[in-house]
């Protein structure tokens, strides 16, 4: 294994060396391989130098014991927000990384501005008057809200089209006292939207989105089980698009009631804890291929309970 790991640090460094820092995906496409074995070569090599770019947030994963890790997954951090580059040459891999950086905020900034087109669109068509805006609110949650969009083509989870990259995760509120009709209308304008957005070739972006009354809210509040424990988190990270925003601090409120918010802070604690104990796991394995268990450490499921 030592000659293979030797081999593969000879490749990176050969190829830095060629075309100067590189994305971690760049390294991958460049040098084929697989991602597991690129990313220990790597991480463990005295010759390169890492520069992880953005942040890390805290996601709920059923496959985890406790359900929290962090976000970007060990594999989409390195292979989207982490730069390589050679250790004499740090002002170089400091460029690359605000290049980066750059990128993944104009991804962020267009995907924001699509989910403000989108909200603004449906509110127009299913909100006839200002008291219907009153009775609703919009939040965006999910990668976005953290600055950390990406535009990574993957395969959309309903019908396996290829999409670009991070969704636009929406969370409909409605006031326990709003007709039936508008929440269908809602639920309708929004999914014109999501079909509309998906099928265009230009276009390929995916919308989730959940409509629901204030009563749920005050059920997942409970936090006592999986599903609640996503909503609830969506709920503390997302920020108001659209709607009433005395409702949106309502709901934000009910998260301080049920001493939601310290729970997920302490659960991202937890998260980052365990973050290190996976990485330096899967730094200690003699393999250069992952199976069974170690899977899990280095991939993460998608956060999709909150919207099934």
């Amino acid at each position: 294994m030592a000659a293979t790991a030797d081999g593969l640090e000879a490749r990176v460094l050969a190829l830095l060396g060629e075309r100067g820092p590189l994305s971690g995906m760049e390294l991958g496409d460049a040098l084929g391989g697989d991602p597991f074995s690129l990313w220990k070569a790597c991480l463990l090599s005295e010759r390169l130098a890492l520069r992880r770019v953005g942040k890390r947030y805290l996601r709920l994963d059923h496959n985890v014991e406790g359900y929290a890790r962090l976000s970007p997954s060990i594999l989409r951090e390195f292979l989207t927000y982490t730069v390589v580059g050679v250790v004499e040459k740090r002002a170089a891999l400091e460029d690359r990384a605000a290049e980066v950086a750059g990128h993944i905020a104009r991804v962020t900034a267009a995907k924001l501005q699509l989910a403000r087109n989108v909200v603004e669109a449906v509110s127009s068509s299913a909100a006839g008057s200002g008291e219907d805006e009153e009775r609703f609110f919009v939040l965006l949650g999910g990668d976005i809200v953290y600055e950390m969009a990406h535009d990574v083509p993957r395969p959309e989870r309903s019908t396996g089209k290829m999409v670009r990259g991070s969704d636009v995760d929406l969370v409909v509120v409605l006031d326990d006292s709003a007709p039936p009709e508008l929440a269908k209308a809602i639920d309708d304008a929004i999914y014109q939207q999501k079909y509309r957005h998906l099928i265009n070739p230009s276009v390929r972006e995916e919308i989730d989105y959940i409509v629901k009354p204030f009563a749920r809210l005050r059920e997942q509040a409970q936090f006592d089980d999986f599903k609640k424990m996503v909503a609830c988190k969506i709920l503390q990270e997302g920020v108001l698009l659209s709607g009433s925003p005395r409702l949106f601090a309502q709901a934000k409120a009910l998260l301080d009631e049920h001493g939601v918010t310290q729970k997920l802070t302490a659960l991202e604690a937890s998260a980052a804890t365990t973050r290190d104990l996976a990485e330096a796991q899967l730094l200690s394995l003699d393999q250069d291929r992952l199976a069974g268990d170690h899977l899990y450490l280095f991939y993460t499921t998608e956060e999709s309970e909150e919207f099934e």
